[in-house]
């Protein structure tokens, strides 16, 4: 199995595409458990960030897979095939292993750096596993993401401005210190928009939500008050910030409902689909900042971001050595199967043609023709082993297959549990 990756981001869309493909967390595992299902696919896993949708699957034919999941992603989204095509990326095998780690370091997000990211891979993990769509290759290869998202971080000032999309957004609007803030949703970012103006001083924080026990749990985790989501035209007159960010597939705050708090103020928008009327930008006194104006905003250093780019590339090599290497044994299991079946047939062989043979004797020949096989065998596999890891790998497995004649069904077998369903 091969691995692919079907994505879209703001590298390669504008917000108003990743809009129409943005998913909830039912609409992720919808697609997922779609993608999983496929004629080409084995396993699935599906990050949906507020600037990614991305599609990582482990695949027996590169175009028969891409195929399935574009086809998959267009019909969950209900975008066009045609209108979806143009901003798609494709990364295949070594590619989508490098794509996945660049993701989790923070090279590849609005923000560069920022660490959210990383939660959000261990958060499509989980997923994937409860849905088990994700088994051995999968797991194997997002684990050894979030390894190598924890070493850059460790490694690194990557991340030491500890910026994130929500924090550069409310630099953007006027900075936190004595604000009357109001959140309207209670997710992951909003949990991370409420925790950052409490430290930052801001001098009240209101949440408000649809789900108000959500809006409780929020402000009794870290402090503030909850509200209704009826309540916020009227909370909207006594706050000067608002941050929306919920999962809402259409418009929550209305062009009305700001220019009716009457007074200033800022709003940051970091909602995809957008949660706030673009119109409400055309309100004097009022500034509002999208995930639109923070594509780009800056993150690391340039020596950060070169040596986390040289750690993903360390990485990404030694994750495919350790495939490959992995590749090889299968092989080298089944030919010594293959020799010591060969060796029994033999052993049986002379019990018949000798049956005379005192118990002494037959060890002694048992003895003997196993370090015969055993020393015609240790090169071979001792050289293909400490070749496996190298980018012919496989080749040498090949031709080790090719010499000794070896059934491509019993290596195979090797790899696949008792059931038949192939790990």
């Amino acid at each position: 199995m091969s691995y692919l990756v079907v994505g879209i981001s703001h590298r390669s869309a504008a917000i108003d595409v990743l809009e129409r493909v943005a998913l909830d967390a039912d609409a992720a595992t919808k697609l997922g458990l779609a993608v999983r299902n496929s004629a080409a696919v084995a396993e699935s896993a599906v990050v949906a960030t507020c600037n990614r949708t991305e599609v990582y699957a482990t695949v027996d034919r590169f175009h028969a897979g891409m195929d399935e999941v574009t086809a998959i992603l267009s019909d969950i989204t209900g975008v066009p095939l045609l209108d979806l095509a143009e901003h798609l990326y494709v990364h295949f095998e070594e590619g989508a292993v490098a794509h996945l780690f660049q993701v989790a370091v923070g090279l590849d997000s609005m923000i560069v750096g920022e660490s959210q990211i990383l939660g959000q891979l261990k958060e499509t993990l989980r997923a994937g596993q409860d849905n088990e769509t994700i088994a051995t290759d999968l797991n194997a290869l997002f684990q050894h993401a979030l390894r190598v998202g924890k070493r850059a971080r460790t490694e690194t000032g990557i991340d030491s401005a500890g910026r994130s999309v929500v924090s550069a957004g409310l630099e953007a609007v006027g900075g936190t210190e004595g604000r009357r803030a109001l959140i309207v949703g209670a997710g992951s970012m909003a949990s991370l928009a409420a925790q950052t103006l409490m430290n930052n001083g801001a001098q009240s924080v209101t949440v408000a939500n649809r789900n108000y026990d959500r809006a409780v749990a929020l402000t009794d985790r870290i402090g503030g008050t909850a509200i209704k989501l009826a309540d916020v035209p009227e909370a909207l007159k006594d706050a000067d910030l608002l941050v929306s960010c919920t999962g809402a597939r259409g418009v929550v705050i209305t062009e009305e409902m700001i220019r009716n708090a009457g007074h200033p103020l800022g709003v940051l928008d970091v909602a995809l689909p957008r949660d706030v009327a673009p119109e409400a930008a055309r309100i004097p006194g009022v500034t509002l900042i999208t995930l639109a104006d923070l594509v780009g905003t800056a993150g690391g250093s340039e020596a950060d971001i070169d040596e986390v780019r040289r750690i993903v590339g360390e990485e990404t090599g030694a994750f495919e050595a350790t495939r490959r290497a992995a590749s090889v044994a299968p092989t080298v299991v089944a030919l010594r199967a293959m020799a010591s079946s060969l060796v029994d047939q033999e052993l049986a062989r002379l019990e018949r043609r000798l049956p005379d043979l005192d118990e002494h004797e037959r060890h002694e020949v048992e003895r003997t023709i196993h370090r015969v096989v055993d020393k015609v065998l240790h090169n071979p596999t001792v050289r293909v082993k400490e070749l496996g890891g190298d980018p012919g790998g496989p080749t040498y497995a090949d031709a080790l297959r090719q010499l000794f004649a070896l059934d491509q069904a019993a290596v195979d077998a090797v790899t696949t549990p008792k059931g038949g369903e192939q790990a």
